[in-house]
């Protein structure tokens, strides 16, 4: 596995990653930037490269990758290079999402494995990932890569996320 930024090249196939998850009826892909939402993938990529060093009282930089198998997209993964108040309390440095079909083949570990990596590249002595406490899969992700529990946030609409930090010194 490998992880790509994307370009145009990848068009085809990152419609088709949607397209899988929409078909599913997930219409909120995790770690895809705006992918999602986007009306147009050329507008898209302009989107995350502006991402890269936008910073504003919502926004903070970010990276965002496919991971890559065979040349196939099986996940995308998300890389907020600093915490504003909003993300420390339920969202995190790091968001991941496996496709459909590819889920429970440990993509999404190996994929939070070669971010780790970037992070540590971009200065970053630890991180913070969060995730709903029913997404066993994740929590199980995150255990495997080092994460640490910290607590859980009882959310407005009763859901419960869980923050775990990741020490990228140790």
């Amino acid at each position: 596995m490998k992880l790509v930024f994307p370009a145009i090249e990848h068009k085809e196939a990152a419609l088709a990653y949607r397209k899988e998850h929409f078909e599913r009826g997930e219409r909120d892909i995790q770690g895809d930037s705006g992918l999602d939402y986007t009306e147009n993938y050329n507008d898209w990529l302009v989107k995350i490269r502006e991402d890269l060093t936008r910073e504003d009282e919502q926004m903070v930089p970010g990276t965002v990758y496919f991971g890559i198998v065979s040349g196939a997209i099986v996940g995308m993964i998300s890389i907020r290079h600093k915490l504003n108040d909003n993300l420390l309390k339920i969202g995190g440095n790091i968001g991941y999402g496996v496709r459909p079909t590819q889920r429970g083949k440990g993509y999404a570990s190996r994929m939070l494995t070669l971010a780790l990596d970037e992070c540590r590249e971009l200065g970053m002595k630890r991180v913070l990932i969060t995730c709903d406490k029913t997404n066993i899969a994740s929590a199980k992700t995150i255990l495997k890569n080092g994460g640490v529990l910290e607590n859980e946030l009882t959310l407005n609409d009763g859901s419960v996320t869980q923050r775990y930090w990741i020490d990228l010194e140790g």
